[in-house]
């Protein structure tokens, strides 16, 4: 399930081209270059993105890409060194303001409503958010898992989203307008026998994501999300013992 940015439907967004990088040398996924004014893909001038666990990969790429589309964003993750670190790059390309680091831990409900109330406080309001941090502390059979390792991963993985839409979705509800984006993973679709535990919150996401569109007031304004990839840092656990974990269903 895929929604979209501002006023372009997913169902009409155009297909991703494969050669994007010979098309386009200034692209280049996870280096911090960006797309030329030529390839861009939607319009979020004026739009205040939130991005949780943005310091670094997947959600740094979301954060720097939203810039590049004209989106103020908001820098956040445990270590507020690492968030201004990304801030800086992207204030230094686009403009002083562009990017505000606001470090909080996705395990604290106090600090995520901080980094809520930063993120208004520094732009307004909160058009988009993208739930991307996440935890995995064990690595092994359900059998051996312990009791505190199993709760931080649902609660980091899915309380923590839970919170946030919480959060964020009332004013999207008043304004009939924003998007919610929640990073699950290939994981969420299959069982595995090292990171059982991280794919069911991963699973979890998905639902939660379904249940967020229930809220919606209307369908071609409010967008939910659910984005199924496999973060490189468990990718061997998800193709561990999976010969169809190729197969494309994500």
């Amino acid at each position: 399930r895929f929604g979209g940015y501002g006023s372009i439907p997913a169902t009409t967004m155009a297909p991703w081209p494969a050669n994007i990088a010979a098309q386009n040398n200034k692209f280049d996924v996870g280096s911090g270059l960006t797309l030329s004014s030529a390839m861009s893909l939607f319009d979020l001038s004026g739009k205040t993105a939130v991005i949780t666990g943005s310091s670094r990969g997947i959600g740094r790429s979301i954060a720097e890409q939203m810039a590049v589309q004209g989106a103020n964003v908001v820098i956040s993750s445990r270590n507020q060194d690492a968030c201004e670190d990304v801030a800086a790059g992207i204030n230094a390309r686009h403009g002083e303001g562009r990017a505000k680091a606001i470090a909080a831990s996705i395990s604290s409900k106090d600090a995520l409503q901080e980094l809520v109330n930063g993120s208004r406080a520094a732009y307004g309001q909160i058009d988009i958010l993208v739930c991307n941090a996440a935890s995995n502390p064990y690595y092994g059979p359900m059998s051996g898992i312990k009791d505190e390792q199993f709760r931080k991963i649902l609660d980091n993985n899915v309380l923590s989203n839970h919170w946030l839409c919480q959060m964020v979705l009332p004013e999207m509800i008043e304004r009939k307008d924003g998007s919610i984006v929640i990073v699950s993973s290939i994981g969420g679709l299959r069982g595995s026998p090292v990171i059982g535990a991280y794919n069911i919150s991963k699973a979890a996401d998905f639902q939660l994501a379904r249940n967020c569109e229930l809220c919606r007031t209307r369908p071609d304004q409010d967008r939910f999300c659910q984005s199924a990839v496999g973060k490189s840092r468990h990718r061997r656990g998800i193709q561990h013992d999976a010969p169809d974990a190729a197969d494309g269903r994500a």
